[in-house]
């Protein structure tokens, strides 16, 4: 039998809401698709061609990752003449990789 806070506890746990931030962070766990999003925090926007020039990769690969990124809405997207310019989402993006940089540049001062 649950007790109270448990049962609490078990209600609140959405399985859509859990499985969509899983796919995010899911999203998020290549080392290339982080970069683009830490990129995009820093520069509000950037197109295509400069992202593939950051990462050192090819259009195709830096497309592919920036086309995942945003099917899970992580970023946007605008088309200006034959550029495309990706940007984050919003700013609970932008926050969640603040966050997440300050929280590593933590552990790396403690260890």
């Amino acid at each position: 039998m649950l007790n109270d806070i448990t049962a609490e506890l078990r209600e609140s746990l959405n399985e859509e809401d859990i499985s969509g931030m899983a796919q995010m962070f899911k999203a998020l766990s290549d080392p290339n698709r982080m970069k683009i999003a830490y990129l995009l925090q820093q520069k509000e926007e950037l197109c295509v061609c400069d992202v593939a020039s950051i990462l050192n990769s090819s259009v195709a690969t830096a497309s592919h990752h920036l086309r995942l990124l945003r099917q899970m809405d992580i970023t946007k997207s605008r088309k200006e003449g034959k550029n495309v310019f990706y940007s984050l989402k919003d700013h609970h993006i932008q926050t969640l990789i603040t966050m997440t940089l300050e929280h590593q540049k933590e552990k790396n001062c403690h260890e």
